[in-house]
């Protein structure tokens, strides 16, 4: 299969994420391969802020598409509404779907915003393959404007004060780099403040990427180290680290 037929087929969400899609390391396993490989390609449950994030990117991006999410006319998911209609999968509430809608028209309210996310020649949801550290990784894109040479990356936050620390914390910094190697641009954040509906807008230095590379040269040592030729017991892995002084911690 050449690439222009995985990019194809990359296209579609189910190959994406399901066992086509991996084959290829991607940004969402750098924590795991990183911090605890024991978590690598583990299933994990959609979060609601997960649902929720979701919903606004398609909001945005695909709102033909929001007939697949499943809004609920109740205040509480612990209403028996809710429980009845969700059938134990984690719904929208009507009035969280309305949020949406409002954090929707705040961000296109913003010519420079509608511009990147809209005018030019731009692609939606791109997915993208590049070998890095002798790995294949992918990725998706979520606005790629080709006019302005930009990948635009939507983002909520529930402080949008805190936006440049949590952007580490996040991996935001591997995922810059590793879809500046995918898709040949410089990439923006366009950050909205879920509670507050402040906008920013963020651009990645070299210190921001240099960091992101940092975290994928050591993901992709991992992965050898545990999931290559001769693969690790991972019934033996533990965690060894040395305990430092409290007055230290708080200075750092």
């Amino acid at each position: 299969m050449n690439k222009k037929e995985i990019l194809e087929r990359l296209k579609d969400d189910e190959h994406y994420y399901g066992d086509f899609g991996k084959k290829f390391l991607s940004n969402s396993d750098i924590n795991a391969l990183i911090n605890n490989p024991i978590n690598f390609k583990k299933e994990t449950k959609p979060s609601t802020a997960l649902v929720i994030g979701g919903y606004f990117h398609t909001c945005i991006l695909e709102p033909n598409k929001l007939d697949k999410y499943k809004i609920i006319p109740t205040t509480s998911r612990n209403t028996k509404l809710y429980k009845e209609l969700s059938d134990g999968d984690i719904c929208l509430l009507e009035k969280e779907a309305d949020e949406i809608a409002l954090m929707r028209d705040k961000v296109l309210s913003i010519d420079l915003f509608k511009e990147l996310i809209q005018e030019g020649k731009v692609e939606y949801e791109q997915p993208g393959i590049v070998e890095l550290e002798s790995l294949l990784w992918k990725g998706k894109a979520d606005i790629i404007n080709h006019s302005q040479q930009l990948i635009v990356d939507l983002k909520t936050t529930s402080s949008i004060d805190s936006f440049r620390s949590s952007a580490y914390k996040f991996n935001y910094d591997s995922q810059a780099y590793i879809y500046s190697k995918l898709f040949g641009y410089e990439l923006v954040f366009i950050v909205i403040d879920k509670k507050t509906h402040q906008l920013g807008l963020y651009d990645c230095s070299e210190e921001f990427l240099q960091s992101g590379q940092n975290k994928v040269a050591r993901a992709a040592q991992a992965y050898n180290e545990f999931f290559g030729d001769e693969q690790f017991d991972l019934t033996q892995f533990y965690i060894s680290k040395t305990l430092l002084d409290s007055n230290f911690l708080h200075e750092v």
